[in-house]
């Protein structure tokens, strides 16, 4: 199973790889499907924006890996710890993420939930100067007993 969802990862950023040089023609599969993820997407990052350790502590599933280019991977507790440490750092910088309006892309995973592409600014104050990230994203969700979490992460662009 964990092979079949990296390999619809690895197509689905080749396919937002090769999107980015297209006009945006996205039209969600399943707009109720879209709204639901575009929520938990809003539910998420405001936890992070309000460095609400409780809710993404929920919002993750226990058996998350994170994958990202700049840091490698990570489970569930290293992930939280890693948050931890970030909102520490940053606790004055005004460190916040924003998605990028338009760039929201939600597509079903029968039997499990839904994978989200985007992309995402992450704005902090560094030197007293306002510095911007985007960077990329996907986000596997699975939907169990009624609950959304997040299961597989792969943020790209640092």
């Amino acid at each position: 199973m964990k092979n079949k969802i990296l390999l619809l990862l690895a197509i689905t950023f080749c396919q937002l790889s090769y999107a980015q040089n297209q006009k945006s023609s996205y039209v969600p599969k399943d707009k109720a499907l879209f709204d639901t993820i575009a929520h938990m997407d809003s539910v998420m990052f405001n936890a992070f924006n309000t460095h609400d350790m409780p809710v993404l502590e929920k919002v993750f599933a226990e058996d998350v890996e994170f994958y990202n280019d700049g840091g490698g991977v990570s489970d569930y507790a290293t992930t939280m710890k890693n948050f931890k440490a970030m909102f520490e750092r940053n606790a004055t910088s005004g460190l916040r993420r924003e998605l990028v309006p338009g760039s929201l892309e939600v597509y079903p995973m029968p039997g499990f939930g839904a994978i989200e592409v985007g992309e995402h600014r992450f704005i902090h104050k560094e030197n007293g100067k306002e510095e911007v990230g985007l960077m990329k994203f996907v986000q596997v969700w699975r939907l169990k007993d009624g609950v959304w979490k997040a299961t597989r992460v792969i943020s790209i662009g640092h």
